[in-house]
């Protein structure tokens, strides 16, 4: 196999192909570095390359590979860093010039544990301004990037620069964060798979200058990996799970739960909270994939999402009311144009006061128990990522505006309060974009939601990564993503 040829195949493949000998690492990272230089100038996904580690930890994974040492399950396998990530002699940014030089000492435990395996960092990827400026990928430091499908839509946010980095080749692996659907929206708004552990399941460090998170930003936001295809997600996931002494609130439950006699029932929920809004084409997704489950021997029914005014309520009333304290500070940091996301969230979710605020630890709580109740029933919930498509990739300009963009996630932000896992999944392409679902389960159940996601990937395809041809004329894949065969 030619070295050109190398950017295109997956995680495992990759993997499998340095254990053997038939690449070499060394080749891995010169084909993805090259596959850089080509796509990143057009979509604007990697904001710094980490070349000189790279090949330095190239040579040596061949080094261990031709002594006949050990190799982990992701030797040689490069793959991107989210800006807000630590990376050890890298400066975590979070997109903004206050953090230009904030130099990492050491890993954070994803990337820490990803080296362990063999995989090996290639590249940094872009955000939104410190990860709460919306839903569209635009930073102070590294201006936006583009949706390869069509450069008129939001690629998401706000682990975006890795989706993209990852649906064009760039690299086989990307390590975002999700507080409310940060991997999952631009999953499947550039028709790669991703994972959002279940709250304790991944062991993370986000602490910024070495001050702990408050309490809501300790519960929601969950590091988590982006793949083309599920079975990459899988071997990630078995990488990054597990205790850990950097991140007490990481759990060492066991990665796979009993496993049921025949396939486990499937809720689906195509309008959560009934509000009406859900476009034909993410309709169709939803039904592609309660079809393909059912092929595969799911139960399914209709359901509804139990307690979700009280979840979204709850989400913001707790983040908001943190917000509040640390908004003096924060809003220095910020464009006018990335503070509006925070400022019309608080005029929908004011600051509720110590009172309010303790209680809704309380109702948070409850929610869980219902949603407990519901998993008990469905041990598999499937839903929309958004009701809506990939919006314009503007920063909305009044609160109503903003209303519209954020409500079509408002399954992401429950299943965020709840602290449940999620695998977003594609599942087609519809007028020139690329549609997906995310399957849900209970509590540290990420093996029931890769097994369904796998299904589904099984059945209706895997869209990225995204052919050469397609990317030389960003304005030309609205009319070639419906006829266009991606490079598997």
């Amino acid at each position: 196999m030619g070295a050109g040829e190398v950017w295109a195949l997956g995680a495992s493949e990759l993997a499998g192909l340095v254990a053997s000998g038939e690449v070499s690492a060394v080749e891995v990272v010169a084909a993805q570095l090259e596959r850089i230089a080509v796509v990143n100038p057009q979509v604007n996904a990697v904001t710094r390359l980490l070349e000189d580690s790279a090949r330095r930890a190239a040579r040596e994974v061949d080094r261990r590979r031709a002594a006949g040492e050990p190799l982990g399950p992701l030797a040689g396998v490069p793959f991107t860093v989210k800006e807000n990530i630590h990376v050890a002699g890298s400066a975590t940014t979070h997109g903004v010039p206050y953090f230009r030089d904030w130099v990492a000492e050491s890993d954070a435990p994803p990337v820490r544990r990803l080296r362990a395996a063999g995989a090996i960092p290639i590249g940094r990827t872009n955000m939104p301004d410190l990860a709460i400026a919306g839903v569209h990928t635009v930073s102070q430091l590294f201006g936006d990037t583009v949706n390869p499908w069509d450069p008129r839509r939001t690629p998401g946010g706000t682990s975006g620069g890795d989706a993209v980095a990852v649906a064009t080749g760039m690299a086989p692996l990307g390590l975002g964060n999700d507080s409310g659907g940060s991997v999952r929206i631009p999953a499947t708004f550039n028709g790669v798979a991703a994972l959002k552990p279940s709250y304790g399941r991944f062991p993370a460090d986000h602490r910024m200058s070495d001050q702990d998170p408050v309490l809501g930003h300790q519960l929601f936001p969950v590091d988590g990996p982006l793949a083309r295809r599920v079975a990459d997600l899988r071997v990630a996931y078995e990488v990054l799970a597990g205790a850990d002494p950097q991140d007490p609130r990481a759990v060492p439950v066991p990665l796979y739960g009993p496993r049921p006699d025949t396939p486990v029932r499937v809720g689906v929920v195509t309008d959560p909270g009934g509000r009406g809004d859900v476009h034909p084409h993410v309709r169709a997704a939803i039904e592609a994939a309660a079809a393909a489950l059912q092929d595969a021997g799911h139960p399914v029914e209709e359901v509804e999402v139990p307690r979700l005014q009280d979840a979204l309520d709850g989400y913001g009333a707790l983040l908001r009311t943190e917000f509040s304290l640390a908004w003096p500070m924060l809003r220095r940091l910020l464009t006018d144009d990335s503070a509006r996301h925070i400022e019309f969230d608080t005029q929908r979710h004011p600051a509720v006061g110590l009172e309010g605020y303790v209680r809704q630890a309380g109702v948070r709580l409850g929610v869980q128990r219902a949603w407990a109740g519901l998993f008990e029933r469905c041990p598999l919930l499937l839903g929309p990522v958004s009701t809506q498509p990939a919006p314009e990739p503007v920063v909305p300009r009044t609160v109503e505006e903003h209303d519209a963009m954020m409500a079509p996630m408002r399954l992401l932000t429950a299943s965020t309060y709840v602290g449940v896992p999620a695998v977003a999944v594609p599942t087609g392409v519809a007028a020139g974009l690329p549609q997906g679902v995310q399957v849900m389960a209970g509590m540290y159940r990420e093996d029931l939601c890769l097994d369904a996601a796998q299904r589904i990937e099984e059945r209706l395809g895997v869209l990225a990564p995204i052919a050469p041809v397609d990317l030389v004329d960003l304005v030309d894949l609205v009319g070639l993503a419906d006829s266009a065969d991606p490079v598997s």
